[in-house]
């Protein structure tokens, strides 16, 4: 791939920027709003009462969410440079909107919000139950959900598509604008750019299949979960519940970008990471941390794909790459919320 010269915007995330509302909350609370642990959801009607009562929970804490904004964040964290990494996304014209942009700003990340007048900062319940080994999201989209393609063609959103190299766009987008997906996927094709995604959560499989297989074959790194992989195979009639074998099943569906084969990596929690390339199946061991050291497991797989991004856009190997993203899963793993230490502290 070679060794692209670190610059403003090289690697440029599109996703839904969020407001978490993280605090711990028992059985009782899950059941209350029908919620599952480890699990991701859009808000109905009936969980709009739980982000009050997460605001009046005497732990709760605000943290700059949103799947691909927190991929973006720890990603900027690994590279250092300052503006390496951009990001787009819509917020409303509110106080939770300025908060989210000085936030992305403080940790270097170059933002470009489409900014809504009507709309709300879209929010995001982050429920920590069983200690923190288990959590349970639900997102409110509001604002978020009211990106369109036409800004992109804004001549500063030009600027930074022009001037990316690389893409990542989280499943979660999908609902969101797939408009928009297929813009930067047909654009990274067509100029021979990187176009990463990840499946993000089951629901999408079943519920948003149609937009997710057209967005397939402009990926070149696909991103996933055990149980997100068994929900794209259960949705396509895999017959299997081997993560290997559904792993290079999805690597060998068709890809239009020819010059290179699609790369696709499934996270097991506990598990080793399953990398499946040209080459075959490869196995990387993650970090066992102890009880005590386990803190929130929420965004531990954004943080996994900002490591890993990190380094692959500087042109590192596989093996560096999926190292970075268990070392960077690790440590966010170890603080409350998509929040790391100050410096990081990874070595190739």
């Amino acid at each position: 791939m070679g060794e692209p010269l670190l610059r403003d915007g090289l690697l440029l995330g599109i996703g839904s920027p969020l407001l978490d509302l993280s605090a711990n909350m028992d059985e009782d609370f899950l059941l209350k709003y029908d919620l599952k642990a480890n699990d991701a959801i859009l808000a109905e009607e009936k969980h709009l009462p739980m982000y009050e009562e997460l605001a009046n929970s005497p732990d709760v804490t605000y943290i700059v969410g949103g799947s691909c904004q927190n991929t973006m964040r720890v990603a900027q964290w690994i590279v250092k440079r300052q503006n390496t990494v951009a990001f787009m996304g819509s917020v409303g014209k509110d106080k939770f909107g300025k908060i989210l942009e000085n936030k992305a700003k403080e940790a270097g990340v170059l933002v470009a919000y489409q900014i809504h007048d009507t709309v709300p900062t879209g929010t995001c319940a982050v429920v920590i139950t069983d200690n923190g080994h288990n959590r349970s999201l639900c997102a409110h989209l509001c604002a978020s959900k009211h990106f369109t393609v036409d800004f992109f063609l804004q001549p500063e959103s030009q600027k930074l598509i022009n001037n990316a190299r690389f893409f990542y766009i989280s499943g979660f987008f999908l609902p969101v604008s797939p408009e928009s997906v297929m813009y930067i996927a047909k654009h990274a094709c067509r100029n021979d750019k990187y176009f990463c995604m990840n499946l993000s959560a089951p629901y999408l499989c079943h519920f948003y299949k149609e937009p997710m297989l057209k967005a397939l074959p402009f990926v070149d790194i696909l991103f996933s979960n055990n149980q997100e992989a068994l929900a794209f195979a259960d949705e396509h009639l895999f017959g299997t519940d081997d993560i290997e074998d559904i792993a290079l099943r999805i690597k060998n569906f068709p890809k239009e970008n020819k010059s290179r084969s699609r790369i696709v990596i499934v996270t097991q929690g506990r598990g080793p990471v399953i990398c499946a390339t040209e080459n075959g199946i490869m196995h990387y061991p993650v970090v066992n941390l102890t009880q005590e050291e386990i803190v929130d497991t929420n965004g531990a797989g954004d943080a996994f794909v900002g490591g890993f991004l990190a380094q692959f856009i500087q042109g590192k190997g596989l093996d560096i790459c999926i190292r970075c993203g268990i070392y960077a899963a690790t440590e966010v793993i170890k603080q409350s919320g998509c929040s790391f230490p100050k410096h990081p502290n990874f070595s190739t």
